[in-house]
């Protein structure tokens, strides 16, 4: 069996004729940006602001004629700077690799049949079929348009969606906000509007992520602070009598040592690292600031349908108007299957076999989806269109009806669209007799009637977690949209959840992370839902509609709301204030105690967003449908579904490609790492710069006028500050990063605790160095290199100390110690090699001076490890 198709407008292109014009016209795509060379990737680099001061300090040393100190200098600068280019390009790779993996997809018509390709192999005349949500995909020339509006805001900046009609021009980058429509295509990739746009903006780059603007601010400042005590230090020196250069080289060697310059290098590995893991498992970001936001949400608001559930919707019950009950199974969107266990091939069946296949027939007839068959890029049948229609096609052919057969008989000829206000949609079909028939599917309480015999069998239906349609119909002699239905019966839609949902929320509630559920199913259907997830079990309440309210309805330990915010159903009239501070009181207890919503429209989901943060929560909201599309924006992190709309993937922050909830918790995990190793950095970096400048302060209280020389300074920082530095941004995670609360969003980088411990391995650092080189003064040995010695092995020390905890089994980190093993050996050479001693103005140690700087310097790291060590 082939594919199904949902109408025969047009054929379409052959295969072949598509591949000759995309031969010729080429791909549908804006040709990108061209790539940043690398001079202009170098001079980004340069024009950060710690990078900035240290070029400035390598001009100050020059001029001074001091031109060690200078090599060093710009040693710093190019170590940093090769560090944050090659950093930048492994970025913009992972980038565009994860472009390539959101690409967009086309629904079209070729050779007769319906096709999803992707959307740069679109060729002008093809023929596009839309839905409400989908993103044009090229320029088309409207061929039919049912109630369609497009949200032409990416082209026009106007915000109020166009009506189209057939004939009109649809424009690439708009979407179909509403109804149906299909196109011709008429201008592609550059050609398109949106690619002439396009290319007016080729080449803008994104500004910086707010944890860069946070750590450049901080840079500043710590820049600033390095200046006043560098300064300190020239006027004690020159007071002391001690030249006015060498102080001022010393003065500006302490202002390069104090800094953390490599900073900018770590924050962009870190992010780049984790988005690239990330991917891995699944969750593209599309922004990078989404890698740092998710280690802080405390709120999930997540859809249901395709990312707690497996997103296979398939018809499990029936009722007839007649009260035929049947049990339907099967496989998928597969055809094949049974009904009450017997499988209907054309015979009859026990039971009222025709009023079940007259409601087959209906949810076939008033349907825009297609079934696609299994070919070389499907292992099995798939949806083309909305999932629970293609699952009233997969009950048809379960009941021996063909969906194409019987819209070849009974063509459409109007039609109302799915409203999401009204809940249903209507279509009209010319009969063979000559007379017309009218087609009503939607959600119970808007199909039937309220004295309906088959409301109590759909309440039972959402009861047991099936999303309910019901079906009407009327036969009459002209077009008519809106008849005397009769009802037909009601079909129960389940779609079962993911063997891990379960195992998901568990893993949210240890990681201090709210699940929220936000469905627009019926409140039974979220309810079962919300049982079936454990949301409920402890005095988790479900509402309808929005936030507040009050009408209780099933629900466990909890009740189900209607109104909006803070609302509750008035009697009396308005102007009660009493009752208003009562219904405000009741919404703000309420938002802390909903777990899920039922009912909800798009504004709604709006407002339980809004009341969330004005809570103070971090929201992730998930989604899949142009209605979750105004929710991701407002989100603090929004996470679209791989297989969803366009419109929603492009409102997101975070793509999720297997449409899996969990992969949020390891995201979640991976942002905490990256932040975690932020701090990480800053701990090790600040302690070190701050121990060189209390050392350089405290030096002539003990009789040693300059305690190190410029250009030691600048030695210690680069190999400390550089590589050790950058590898501390790729540890692995703590052994209970998804088990402790999320951090505050408020709480300052340096907070929690971190600036004590600066504090805290500062004195250490500067405590053991000034000892030693206080004992190798009373020893006659020098101590100006013991100093340098033992200043630059305790900071490598220290990077060891500050190192992650993970749970058992996960690899380490094996560059850290390279790079710290590699940099000790360079620091001992610094008293041992020639060469180097005459740059550095170091004099020789003994080995058993060596050996016991060595040791001496492991005692800050030694104390920091024990004492504990957390980011």
């Amino acid at each position: 069996m082939t594919s199904m198709t949902t109408r025969t407008i047009a054929y379409g292109l052959t295969s072949a004729e598509a591949r000759q014009r995309l031969d010729t016209d080429g791909p549908n795509a804006v040709a990108p940006p061209p790539p940043r060379t690398v001079w202009r990737r170098i001079g980004g680099q340069l024009t950060d602001p710690l990078v900035a001061l240290l070029l400035a300090a390598g001009v100050v040393t020059a001029v001074l004629g001091d031109l060690p100190d200078t090599i060093i200098i710009l040693l710093v600068v190019v170590v940093n700077t090769v560090i944050g280019v090659v950093q930048e390009v492994r970025a913009d790779a992972a980038i565009a690799a994860l472009d390539r993996m959101a690409a967009p997809a086309a629904r079209v018509v070729r050779d007769g049949t319906d096709h999803v390709v992707p959307a740069a192999e679109l060729v002008r005349g093809d023929h596009v079929l839309l839905e409400a949500g989908d993103v044009v995909p090229a320029d088309l020339e409207l061929v039919e348009a049912r109630q369609a509006t497009f949200d032409e805001s990416a082209l026009t900046g106007e915000s109020v969606p166009v009506h189209h009609d057939a004939g009109d021009t649809a424009g690439a980058g708009t979407i179909l906000a509403a109804g149906r429509a299909a196109g011709t295509v008429t201008a592609t990739g550059t050609s398109s509007a949106l690619g002439r746009i396009a290319e007016l903006v080729a080449g803008t780059r994104p500004g910086p992520t707010p944890l860069q603007r946070r750590i450049a601010a901080l840079g500043r400042i710590l820049g600033a602070a390095a200046v006043v005590v560098s300064a300190l230090v020239f006027t004690v020196g020159v007071l002391t009598g001690q030249p006015v250069t060498q102080m001022g080289i010393t003065a500006v060697s302490l202002v390069v040592a104090a800094v953390p310059e490599s900073l900018p290098a770590v924050v962009t590995l870190a992010l780049a690292l984790g988005a690239r893991r990330m991917a891995r498992t699944s969750a593209i970001p599309r922004r990078l600031h989404a890698v740092e936001t998710l280690g802080s949400v405390t709120v999930i608001a997540s859809d249901k349908t395709g990312t707690l559930t497996e997103n296979r919707m398939t018809v499990q019950r029936a009722i007839t108007a007649g009260g035929h009950r049947s049990t339907v199974s099967g496989s998928g969107y597969d055809p094949e299957g049974t009904i009450d266990g017997d499988t209907i091939a054309g015979l009859p069946v026990v039971g009222d076999t025709s009023s079940l296949r007259e409601l087959a027939r209906a949810g076939a007839l008033c349907n825009d989806a297609a079934l696609l068959a299994p070919d070389g890029d499907r292992t099995g049948w798939a949806a083309a269109g909305d999932p629970m229609e293609a699952a009233l096609l997969t009950f048809a052919h379960r009941c021996g009806v063909d969906p194409d057969a019987e819209r070849g008989t009974a063509p459409r000829v109007a039609e109302i669209p799915f409203d999401q206000d009204t809940r249903r949609m209507t279509t009209v079909h010319r009969l063979p007799s000559g007379e017309f028939l009218t087609v009503c599917k939607g959600a119970p309480e808007a199909v039937l009637d309220p004295a309906s015999p088959l409301l109590p069998a759909a309440a039972e239906f959402a009861s047991d977690g099936l999303r309910v349609l019901a079906l009407a119909t009327a036969v009459s002699d002209a077009p008519d949209t809106r008849p005397e239905l009769e009802p037909i019966g009601l079909v129960g839609i389940g779609d079962p959840l993911r063997a891990t949902a379960r195992d998901t929320a568990e893993a949210f509630e240890r990681a201090g992370v709210r699940l929220i559920l936000i469905t627009g199913d019926h409140p039974r259907t979220a309810t079962a839902i919300g049982d079936s997830l454990g949301l409920l079990a402890d005095g988790g309440t479900v509402a309808e509609g929005g936030v507040g309210g009050t009408v209780a309805e099933g629900g466990v330990g909890g009740t189900v709301a209607e109104g909006g915010v803070g609302g509750t159903v008035a009697e009396g009239g308005v102007g009660d204030t009493a009752a208003a501070r009562r219904a405000g009181d009741s919404a703000a207890a309420g938002i802390a105690t909903t777990r899920v919503y039922a009912r909800t429209r798009p504004e709604q989901k709006l407002d339980i967003i809004r009341a969330l943060q004005d809570r103070g929560e971090i929201v992730a909201m998930t989604g899949d449908g142009v209605n979750d599309a105004p929710a991701l924006r407002r989100a603090d992190i929004g996470v679209a579904m791989g297989s969803g709309t366009e419109v929603a993937r492009q409102a997101a922050e975070l793509v999720l490609v297997d449409d899996n909830l969990g992969t949020v918790a390891t995201a979640i995990g991976e942002g905490r790492r990256i932040y975690d190793n932020i701090r990480r950095f800053l701990r090790y970096a600040l302690s070190g710069g701050a121990a060189e400048l209390v050392v350089m302060l405290l030096g002539p209280l003990f009789g040693m006028p300059v305690a190190l020389l410029p250009a030691q300074l600048l030695w210690i920082n680069l190999l400390t500050h550089g590589v050790p530095g950058v590898a501390l941004g790729a540890e692995p995670a703590e052994a209970g990063v998804l088990t402790r609360r999320p951090r505050s969003p408020q709480e300052s980088v340096l907070g929690a605790g971190l600036l004590r411990a600066v504090v805290a391995g500062a004195l250490l650092l500067a405590t053991v160095t000034m000892a030693a080189g206080v004992v190798a003064m009373h020893a006659d040995r020098p101590w100006q290199s013991v100093m340098f010695l033992v200043l630059g092995l305790s900071q490598l020390g220290v990077a060891l100390a500050v190192r992650a905890h993970p749970k058992p089994g996960t690899p380490r980190n094996g560059a850290l110690l390279a790079a710290v093993a590699v940099c000790a050996l360079l620091q001992v050479a610094g008293v041992m090699f020639e060469p180097l001693r005459a740059l550095l103005g170091t004099e020789p140690l003994d080995a058993v001076t060596i050996l016991a700087c060595c040791a001496v310097a492991l005692v800050p790291g030694a104390l920091l490890r024990l004492a504990g060590n957390r980011p």
